[in-house]
């Protein structure tokens, strides 16, 4: 199938740029909607007007949720204001707002269940995710250098926003990451007698052609074939799929015996935040662990807790004979 020469000239300027490959793909796909929904007229001949209409279907036709609203605005702002150089100005548009709603938290009783539940490389990675409050694509993202257990810190390189941050590593992990690391150094060291090694981020392998050689730039979650990297065409080994670890986490759930529960991936890093509130960690913390721009998103997490505030008890607790 023939690209748009349009969206490839967009796809070259970010690259140029040197944005990620995640955010490529997620501008292309909104800018490309766009384009269909407005019959293939060029966004050269569209502006503002445009932009509110196409907003407008997608909350009220196609109900999609305002932080989606807000990814497909990002992509269009990008569009006019910075590829075509055709500001948007200050639009009228203003999403709807919706009910908060909590989100499904697990105690550390029924993580440990999960967590029995699995072996190896998955009980690994999920223990990551709530021992460090990981994203899924970010624990799966980790390589060998991202690992500091002397300090017992963990790097998240381009996380969401395109931000790095440093999260807290549980020194339990040790014995499992080091046995992890040997096992894929062995890996890679196989793959670079074929000139193989793993994908390097942006244009890295082209600065530093061997760098594919050194154990540092090796994912510790590395899939089990190799691919052709998307921009450069080189054959490398990526990271793990995220397909894998969820498919293992709903056998786990069953495991378990907690198929009546919403379990996601996601699940593990929200079960993070609210046992660090529980155990008197500071909400600031709590924040910058998680990497959220804004406190107003962490504090989520003390209504999970049921109460205003972490650490607030019920005035009931304060009466000598409280028993009903």
């Amino acid at each position: 199938m023939s690209r748009s020469p349009f969206l490839e000239e967009i796809r070259t300027y970010m690259r140029l740029r040197g944005m990620s490959l995640r955010t490529e793909k997620t501008y292309i796909y909104w800018i490309r909607n766009f384009i269909r929904f407005h019959n293939y007229k060029h966004p050269t001949v569209m502006g503002a007007d445009e932009v509110i209409a196409y907003l407008g279907y997608l909350a009220t036709r196609r109900d999609v949720a305002i932080n989606t609203q807000r990814v497909a605005l990002n992509s269009l702002a990008f569009l006019y204001n910075q590829f075509l150089e055709k500001p948007l100005g200050d639009m009228s548009f203003k999403f709807a707002s919706r009910p908060r709603r909590i989100p499904e938290v697990l105690s550390s009783h029924e993580i440990s269940s999960i967590l029995s539940a699995m072996t190896g490389r998955d009980k690994l990675i999920f223990s990551l995710l709530f021992g460090s409050g990981l994203r899924i694509s970010e624990c799966l993202r980790l390589r060998v250098k991202d690992f500091d257990f002397t300090n017992g810190t963990l790097i998240v390189r381009d996380g969401k926003g395109a931000k790095d941050r440093v999260t807290i590593l549980s020194p339990k992990l040790k014995p499992a990451i080091d046995e992890t690391i040997q096992s894929v150094i062995n890996l890679q060291q196989t793959d670079n007698t074929q000139g193989v090694g793993p994908s390097l981020p942006g244009i890295l392998g082209k600065k530093y052609p061997s760098a594919y050689r050194q154990a540092a730039w090796m994912f510790i979650f590395p899939s089990t074939g190799l691919c052709r990297h998307p921009i450069t065409g080189i054959v490398c080994r990526h990271h793990l799929h995220d397909s894998v670890p969820r498919k293992t986490l709903q056998q786990a759930v069953i495991k378990s015996g907690m198929q009546h529960k919403r379990i996601t991936c996601h699940t593990f890093r929200h079960s993070f935040a609210t046992e660090l509130l529980r155990n008197g960690r500071d909400i600031r913390t709590v924040q910058e662990l998680l990497g959220h721009y804004d406190v107003k998103t962490t504090q989520i997490y003390t209504h999970v807790l049921g109460n205003q505030f972490a650490g607030t008890s019920s005035p009931l607790d304060f009466l000598q004979d409280s028993r009903p």
